[in-house]
């Protein structure tokens, strides 16, 4: 079977459950950002130089099939693969364990070696896609455990970044001028 069907030649493409819906729907666009986040990401693990933040672009890339999945999904609780509050404590912990390794002492300039540049980017897209889903949860269900896995996410990339930076003794932080008073 080709990937080319032709059935979105009108503008439509199929949810996972087979409904068709206009490409412009925020229901698309969410996962669509989630998508475009993953390849991403997957230019990301190329420039990273720890085995570590290596590993844990993976995990996220396999993690974000079923976010994806779950926005795919009209029907809360319809998705076989869903992330769940496991999922999100599973961010959190790793999140908590890069800061304690990394005290952070101020506004950090993004970008300092060429691998947290490529995370900073993810980082970002991760807050866009998390916009969207924001924004689509006004009007259509979005199952909790979803929201909360993306905010956690972009969380976890900016620490990530943070640790390349640091293996490199690179981080950069926003001086700010002597108070006028």
């Amino acid at each position: 079977m080709s990937i080319s069907t032709k059935t979105g030649d009108n503008g439509t493409t199929s949810l996972w459950s087979g409904e068709r819906v206009p490409k412009d729907s925020l229901r698309v666009e969410s996962y669509g950002t989630i998508d475009e986040l993953n390849s991403f990401l997957g230019d990301a693990r190329h420039m990273v130089h720890t085995l570590r933040i290596q590993g844990l672009i993976e995990t996220i890339q396999e993690d974000l099939f079923r976010v994806a999945g779950s926005l795919a999904t009209s029907t809360p609780g319809a998705y076989i693969y869903p992330v769940t509050d496991e999922d999100v404590e599973r961010l959190t912990s790793l999140v908590h364990q890069l800061e304690a390794e990394i005290p952070l002492k101020g506004f950090v300039i993004p970008g300092a070696t060429p691998a947290s540049a490529r995370l900073d980017i993810c980082r970002s897209i991760c807050r866009r896609a998390e916009r969207r889903i924001v924004a689509l949860s006004h009007t259509e269900a979005v199952d909790g455990p979803t929201l909360r896995y993306v905010n956690r996410l972009s969380d976890l990339l900016f620490m990530m970044a943070r640790y390349e930076e640091a293996q490199e003794g690179k981080i950069r932080y926003k001086e700010w001028p002597a108070s006028r008073t």
